[in-house]
């Protein structure tokens, strides 16, 4: 008999040729329509305020990795897609050097003093724009697209609601890449048709805040397209290392950023809540990823 049909071995058994650095590319990829819809309606500084934050993010990663004497992995790029994500949270229109230090908090205190990519407790990105969000509320909260004079106000902050059409399609105030629903959800799909990631999060994130809001007496689809649900529930709540790996881990994952983006937007003091929500929801998910683990082949239930 051969050996080698009784050898056991640990787990992971399922192994792939997909490492990060493909998924990386992926999202980037997936990143890219937003990217050409946020120059087209804020101009080309939306472009400088991307490749800025994406050279400190991957410059703090390499730095940061040359002093500790560790494994260099910024051609991962992971640091290359916290830089976008980071940037597509910012307005056009924010201080090059706050950039700089949002990047930085990104990086270097949330990711690599946890251990680098993996071990981060919460998204870079998320964490890093609640902070800058706290620290520099002015500058954060300035918004204009490429054809105001003057700043003005979102739609969720008090801003005039514009037409269906024009939140579908980005025409108004907000953040990089949170304004044009049609971009993000190009970038869906093709996340989806390369099983970069599956559709529990999104969906039941973007549904939950939908019913929510309709049980409330509010116009769910103003909800759904403005401020930036659409860009939270599809590329950062579903983050690998910061949020459940199981199916019903992803689905009560999405119900609560859904509630607690609801529960903020309406009754709280911020008109947005997306971050809040997925940074309160990657504290949740040991919990989650523990209650939801499924039982061990052969495994005895516990009574």
């Amino acid at each position: 008999m051969d050996n080698s049909v009784l050898l056991v071995s640990p787990s992971p058994h399922v192994r792939s040729k997909r490492n990060t650095q493909n998924i990386m590319l992926d999202v980037v990829i997936a990143l890219c329509p937003a990217l050409v819809a946020s120059v087209i309606i804020f101009g080309w500084r939306a472009l400088i305020v991307t490749l800025f934050c994406v050279g400190v993010c991957v410059a703090s990663e390499l730095l940061f990795e040359l002093i500790t004497k560790r494994k260099k992995t910024v051609k991962d790029l992971s640091a290359v897609v916290t830089g976008m994500l980071l940037a597509f949270n910012l307005p056009a229109s924010i201080p090059l050097w706050q950039a700089a230090v949002g990047s930085i908090i990104a990086i270097v205190i949330v990711k690599q003093l946890f251990g680098g990519i993996g071990c981060n407790f919460a998204n870079p990105a998320i964490t890093a724009r609640v902070v800058m969000l706290i620290s520099f509320a002015s500058s954060m909260t300035s918004f204009a697209t490429r054809n105001d004079a003057v700043s003005s106000a979102t739609p969720l902050s008090g801003g005039e609601m514009p037409s269906l059409l024009n939140l579908f399609l980005g025409n108004h105030a907000g953040s990089l890449g949170e304004t044009c629903a049609l971009a993000l959800i190009i970038g869906f799909a093709y996340l989806l048709i390369r099983r970069v990631i599956t559709w529990h999060t999104p969906v039941v994130f973007v549904g939950t805040v939908f019913l929510f809001t309709l049980l409330l007496g509010e116009n769910p689809f103003e909800h759904v397209l403005t401020g930036g649900l659409l860009l939270g529930a599809i590329f950062m709540a579903t983050d690998y290392s910061t949020t459940p790996p199981t199916k019903w881990g992803k689905v009560i994952f999405g119900v609560g950023c859904g509630v607690i983006t609801v529960l903020i937007r309406v009754f709280g003091n911020y008109p947005e809540g997306v971050s809040f929500a997925i940074l309160l929801m990657n504290i949740l998910t040991p919990l989650i990823s523990m209650v939801c683990a499924p039982r061990p082949f052969g495994g005895v239930k516990k009574k």
